[in-house]
């Protein structure tokens, strides 16, 4: 493969028309069900959903539908067209799903502040991500797609003010370019994983202990 079909920098429309073929297709049918399990956790409450435009709303979703948008650089399009901040209130979403923001091209730890913003206090995030590791690698390579490790997007979680989930879980196909939903403790080869992290509600400031009264010397107890 020369040289030049080679992205060392993010391309959205390059990754967007992986998604959309038979490689990325296949993965992101893989992920279907971690997003319907994701919508399902919170029902009847608003969620916001970022992720490819290729990307399969999972059969039976309940209402409210979550907000769609479909990431591209600095921009975003599907159910509103917006970028950073995003235009939605302070805590007001009990599930966001991050599905493959490494490959919008955007700010990554912008888009995590923002999906923390918004998230209500014991709201969820759930993230899924391409793995460096696995060989399906070689399946994105030179598509303007990066990929980084649990570690990487720990901290990312960490630093926006979430609590990353102690399991990483390991899905889609490990090579063959077909559905693969299983998910696996701990990433493994698979082409992706799933990390979840929590908006942890704010502790009640602890009331301060009384300080002992000293008695004075001769005084009845």
């Amino acid at each position: 493969m020369p040289l030049s079909s080679f992205r060392p920098q993010p391309d959205p429309a390059a990754a967007a028309a992986w998604f959309a073929g038979a490689m990325g297709q296949m993965l992101l049918d893989s992920e279907v069900d971690c997003v319907a399990a994701a919508l399902r956790q919170r029902p009847g409450q608003a969620a916001l959903w970022l992720g490819p435009e290729a990307a399969s709303l999972p059969d039976g979703s309940e209402s409210p539908l979550p907000v769609r948008l479909h990431m591209g650089g600095t921009a975003f399009h599907g159910d509103l067209r917006c970028g950073l901040p995003l235009p939605l209130a302070s805590d007001s979403c009990a599930v966001v799903i991050v599905q493959h923001g490494d490959a919008s091209g955007c700010d990554q730890a912008a888009l995590l502040a923002e999906c923390a913003r918004v998230l209500l206090p014991g709201g969820w995030l759930w993230l899924l991500a391409l793995n460096p590791l696995s060989p399906y690698r070689l399946r994105w390579r030179g598509q303007g797609l990066h990929a980084r490790e649990p570690v990487t997007w720990r901290k990312r979680l960490r630093a926006a003010g979430l609590a990353p989930d102690s399991l990483t879980q390991g899905i889609g196909p490990v090579w063959d370019i077909a559905v693969d939903a299983r998910l696996q403790d701990g990433v493994g080869l698979r082409a992706a994983f799933l990390l979840r992290a929590e908006k942890r509600r704010l502790p009640m400031t602890p009331l301060r202990k009384p300080r002992p009264l000293a008695l004075q010397a001769g005084a009845a107890a």
